[in-house]
């Protein structure tokens, strides 16, 4: 076990201390600062009041040595003192601002490793001032205290885990530069993990009623995990939109005039940018809202291997201290449904294989987001690489894809084959779509005999079609998101 000694009255202070005062070991201050030493002991650290340069004040057996004071000359004083007196322990210098060139060569001499300072707090404003696509995380903050009212955080209908987090991740920022804000959503949360994810967590976000909520209500409307109004939303397509967050690639090309938009088809999820913001500004994510963004990117990335980027790791790894991963055990492992079960025994049933792409139909559906775990499942079957699975309920047919390993762009497919009948779209291994009824003439929608032959044609026909000339993954840079500079 780690045995730490903290000297001096650094500037980095009591957040440098209480960061270091985990389970990893033993933690020691000693400072000739009498407040300071108040400040730890109430904070249930070891402190001891002292000369920081007297070894005889330090405890026996130090593995690691952190060193900084206010006063420069203190500071290098104290790195000589500790560096004769710890022998092989590391010694590590905090140089500030105030010191001169020989001080610093001084610490530096004296120590193992030195951060400076003053590169950290550039590095920091460096940070919340970089963006991407010309936006900037302090812009976005800017934008949000300048509105007039409250924001509504509006999630795609049906919410995934991504949406719902990236939609609370947003409305938690809002209200941290003292803005009311609330996420909403259509559809429903059917979904077993998804009810599970915000049951667990007790996740504040509220089904919309499209024929009382009014977007005029608010100082502002903000997309999450989609970037358009009225599509896959409960909102009136003209619906004026303040802020677009969003990592599927977009389908039309997305004005910026006035207002925030960062769009970024690269990395793996949206809770991956979102994630980022609270990184780069330095704010804590609770307890909660960090397990929702990590299972968030676990979810549209399956797991760190489906269209993963750089940036989804380092989100993972900055939310990681604040996640509950007990809770997020509970999610990941809920028990499969019956509808679940229904309908994949009829995607299995009535499937159809060409050249390890799977297609198939489940005919009438009670649960629309059955569809997107039956096709996940069937991924599974051995030399399928692609599978779509589709049924209808509520006059609309619901189309759900899922592809691994393959050539082909599974989104740009599905708007290929689905568009001009209805909307459909995603990514290059997940995609989904949907088409009205309204289509088939003349046909009762309650007669499955009449239906399904039909619904089959529609979907299987036109898809099975588009793949002969079907459009290529693209190549997206990975190594570090759009816009942003390397740390």
């Amino acid at each position: 076990m780690l045995r730490r000694l903290v000297l001096g009255r650094n500037p980095i202070g009591t957040e440098l201390v209480e960061a270091m005062d985990d389970d990893l070991g033993e933690l020691y201050v000693v400072t000739d600062n009498t407040g300071w030493v108040t400040t730890l002991r109430d904070a249930g650290i070891s402190a001891v009041e002292g000369d920081p340069t007297d070894p005889g004040r330090y405890p026996s057996a130090i593995d690691f040595v952190v060193v900084g004071d206010t006063d420069p000359e203190l500071a290098v004083q104290i790195a000589r003192a500790a560096r004769d007196a710890v022998g092989t322990a590391v010694v590590f210098g905090v140089i500030t601002p105030e010191m001169d060139s020989d001080q610093r060569a001084a610490m530096a001499a004296n120590t193992d490793e030195t951060m400076d300072l003053s590169a950290y707090i550039a590095k920091r404003v460096l940070d919340a001032s970089a963006g991407s696509g010309g936006q900037t995380v302090v812009e976005l903050l800017s934008r949000l205290r300048r509105l007039d009212g409250p924001l509504a955080v509006i999630a795609h209908d049906n919410p995934d885990p991504d949406a719902i987090a990236s939609a609370l991740a947003l409305a938690y920022l809002a209200e941290y530069v003292g803005v009311h804000a609330d996420a909403y959503y259509g559809g429903e949360i059917s979904h077993q993990e998804n009810r599970a994810l915000v049951n667990l967590l007790e996740l504040s976000i509220t089904r919309a009623d499209p024929t009382t909520f009014d977007p005029s209500d608010f100082g502002g409307i903000a997309l999450v995990d989609h970037a358009r109004a009225g599509i896959n939303d409960f909102l009136p397509s003209e619906t004026a939109v303040s802020f677009v967050i969003d990592h599927h690639p977009p389908r039309v090309p997305l004005s910026e005039e006035g207002r925030f938009v960062d769009v970024r088809p690269d990395i793996g999820s949206t809770s991956t940018i979102l994630a980022e913001y609270y990184r780069r500004l330095g704010i804590e994510p609770t307890e909660n809202l960090a397990t929702a963004l990590v299972y968030g990117i676990r979810t549209d990335t399956n797991d760190f291997v489906r269209e993963v980027a750089t940036a989804d790791f380092e989100a993972a790894a900055f939310l990681r201290p604040y996640t509950d991963h007990d809770v997020l055990d509970q999610v990941e492992t809920p028990s499969l449904s019956p509808d679940v079960l229904s309908v994949t025994a009829n995607a299995i049933r009535n499937r159809e294989v060409k050249d390890g792409v799977l297609v198939t139909g489940v005919g009438s559906l009670r649960d629309r987001d059955t569809l997107s775990q039956a096709a996940d499942l069937l991924l599974n079957m051995e030399e399928i690489d692609t599978t779509v699975v589709y049924g209808y309920m509520d006059g609309t047919v619901y189309v759900s894809g899922r592809a691994r390993g393959g050539t082909i762009d599974l989104g740009e497919t599905f708007r290929e084959a689905f568009d001009q009948i209805g909307d459909a779209g995603g990514h290059a291994d997940m995609a989904g779509g949907q088409l009205s009824l309204g289509i088939l003439e003349d046909i009762d929608p309650s007669s499955s005999d009449d239906l399904d032959p039909i619904v089959r044609d529609i979907v299987a026909g036109r898809f099975f079609e588009t793949l002969q000339s079907a459009p290529t993954v693209p190549t997206y840079t990975t190594e570090q998101p759009s816009g942003f500079p390397e740390d």
